[in-house]
């Protein structure tokens, strides 16, 4: 993340991947002030045995951009809403040149980032995709279940 203001939001990827047990790491890095700690991170990233990078950053968001200027890794980007209601984070995330790319899921959505992550680990990984298919079941029951309570809701109008 580009500084420690950004863990409330990154919090939630990484609540998900310690759910699913999938070591991860936690740094605050910056484009702009830690290049060189950033370009250390990227570029030894797969040797430390790191097969996916969630990276998130507000305001100009570079973070995700550089680090995937580094790697061959796939690099998830969280834009997270520190100005502009987070559209100048979304639109430096997503809008990278050809051959830089960097997957972008919705502004402050780092639990989509996790999931995302998990699904590309889960492509060589046969136990965490039964585990990530049951997540979504879960998350499927969910909404099944608010369904069948709404229909305990009365109004006069209501013709459901």
């Amino acid at each position: 993340m580009g500084s420690t203001s950004d863990l409330k939001i990154m919090e939630k990827a990484a609540k998900l991947l310690n759910e699913f047990e999938i070591p991860f790491e936690i740094n605050a890095l910056s484009a702009h002030r830690t290049p060189k700690e950033v370009e250390d991170f990227a570029t030894h990233a797969q040797e430390r045995g790191i097969e996916v990078i969630i990276a998130g950053a507000g305001m100009a968001a570079h973070l995700p951009g550089v680090i995937a200027s580094m790697t061959t890794l796939p690099v998830i980007g969280v834009p997270i809403d520190a100005s502009m209601d987070g559209w100048d984070a979304l639109l430096s995330i997503v809008q990278m040149p050809p051959g830089i790319p960097v997957a972008t899921v919705g502004i402050n959505a780092a639990q989509n980032a996790g999931i995302l992550a998990i699904e590309i680990l889960a492509l060589k990984d046969s136990n965490l995709l039964v585990r990530l298919k049951s997540y979504k079941e879960d998350l499927k029951q969910k909404i099944v279940e608010a369904n069948q309570q709404l229909k305990e809701v009365k109004y006069p109008f209501k013709t459901n």
